[in-house]
């Protein structure tokens, strides 16, 4: 009787034992199901960001190549912070004078402006674009006029939605450097 207690001691220990490694796997197969759960969650919200990011940034340099003051405005930021940063001239602070900036420029039809988004780093609220845009002028006198630049622009999430608050431009290569 003593050795058939023993076995079944033995047994009900050994599925305790089981069942407990059993439970444990389960939370543990449980656990890695959430965890990837979140992890798909998290690189879906991180696409999700990055393509708005994008849709905003190519909105903004389209606004511009098709001289749209409308959509060029629906990129500001709503509570007015911009800076526009130019070659051999000084900050123009605020989505204002960076729109009045754009209006005068806009009513000249002579140009185009070509885009291309050469890389970006997009935050969860931050983020900033590097952009070469080349600028002509075809019809300038005494000869035609290029200006190729590289172009960084800032953004800032608010309220969900991306804008811009920086576009500082920077010269490259001009058709009016000495050679």
């Amino acid at each position: 009787m003593k050795n058939s207690n023993h076995k079944i001691s033995t047994y009900l220990a050994l599925v305790s034992l089981g069942m407990f490694l059993i439970a444990c796997n389960n939370k543990s197969t449980s656990d890695k199901s959430e965890e990837m759960v979140e992890v798909n969650a998290t690189e879906k919200s991180d696409v999700l960001n990055e393509k708005e990011f994008k849709q905003v940034m190519q909105k903004h340099l389209d606004a511009v190549s098709n001289r749209d003051l409308k959509s060029l405005g629906e990129t500001m930021d709503p509570n007015g912070l911009m800076q526009l940063i130019l070659p051999k001239t000084e900050i123009i602070n605020g989505v204002e004078g960076f729109m009045d900036y754009h209006k005068e420029w806009f009513a000249d039809s002579t140009w185009t402006f070509e885009t291309k988004i050469l890389n970006t780093a997009i935050g969860q609220d931050m983020g900033m674009a590097i952009t070469e845009i080349v600028y002509r002028e075809p019809e300038r006198k005494p000869e035609p006029y290029f200006n190729r630049m590289i172009v960084s622009y800032d953004l800032k999430k608010i309220e969900g939605k991306w804008y811009i608050i920086k576009d500082h431009a920077s010269s490259i290569e001009k058709s009016t450097d000495p050679k």
